[in-house]
């Protein structure tokens, strides 16, 4: 079944690349189930065809689903050991700046990865994290991912002046699902290039999207020079899954990183994104986490 999978998402992948090299070029045709009213050539779906939502997919999300690929847990042994894997997250939108130094406190104390917080908490985040191992990331078009490309490029830039080392942007969900993919690759290749050399991690929103949706955000994510594919934001209903990073692991390869993110409270749920394929944690219950408990937090 791997290899079942491995050649689906590489003839998906494929589709998507010839796709973008005909918008580019100027050559894409409009494409119906039925022959299209005043189209020059009245021409009806081809097999080759992926721009038309009426292509049934079905058969390739089925087997996609079935052959998700895991990763083996032994890095990980104890609820400890996952600390360095956790960005220590706080984007609610009324935190406070005594909130986001607590965070960053937190962080250095239990020796996260980072913490993440919105753009205009970043600079305070930065100041506290002067000196430690431990990198402030900004978000960036968050939650919703409708902003112009160019409004996310400028946020980039701003949250990277302010000391941002790393930014999480959200796709645009509702491009990627129209199948607008030369939008789509567009919104996220001006984000990675406003923050070159930072890298870059795409929000992909998985609780919103199917199958196909999710393994094509992927290839694009990659395609556009990210460094990670993200799972949530925590906004928007639903969260991280094991199936949805062992998928997204499967088709990114090692090159890219995951990271599960939305609804992680636990040791358990980490271990369970880790051995999926995840070697990022978001998390605001970060502190539960490495201590063995359970917490509350909707993100």
């Amino acid at each position: 079944m791997a290899d079942e999978t491995a050649q689906i998402v590489d003839e998906i992948a494929d589709r998507v690349r010839r796709r973008l090299d005909a918008l580019r070029a100027g050559t894409e045709q409009p494409c119906t189930a039925s022959p299209q009213s005043g189209s020059p050539s009245g021409a009806e779906c081809s097999d080759s065809c992926f721009t038309c939502p009426n292509v049934n997919s079905c058969a390739t999300v089925s087997a996609v689903k079935s052959g998700a690929a895991r990763i083996a847990p032994d890095r990980v042994r104890t609820s400890a050991d996952i600390a360095p894997y956790i960005d220590h997250t706080l984007l609610k939108a009324d935190a406070t700046r005594e909130e986001v130094v607590k965070l960053c406190e937190e962080a250095k104390k239990y020796g996260f990865a980072t913490v993440c917080v919105n753009s205009s908490n970043v600079g305070t985040a930065a100041r506290v994290l002067s000196g430690s191992k431990v990198v402030p990331i900004a978000v960036v078009g968050f939650p919703l991912g409708a902003a112009l490309p160019s409004a996310k490029a400028f946020e980039t830039r701003e949250a990277i002046r302010c000391g941002a080392k790393e930014i999480d942007t959200v796709i645009n969900i509702g491009a990627l699902k129209a199948r607008d993919y030369a939008l789509v690759i567009k919104d996220i290749a001006m984000v990675v290039e406003a923050a070159r050399p930072v890298p870059v991690k795409v929000i992909l929103e998985t609780s919103q999207l199917s199958m196909e949706d999710k393994i094509i955000g992927c290839v694009l994510s990659k395609a556009a020079g990210a460094a990670f594919v993200k799972t949530s934001t925590g906004f928007a209903g639903g969260g991280a899954t094991a199936e949805d990073v062992a998928l997204m692991r499967r088709i990114v390869g090692d090159d890219v990183g995951v990271k599960a993110s939305g609804g992680v409270r636990s040791t358990e749920d980490a271990m369970k994104m880790i051995a999926a394929g995840a070697n990022r944690i978001g998390a605001s219950a970060s502190v539960a986490i490495v201590m063995g408990q359970k917490s509350d937090s909707k993100y």
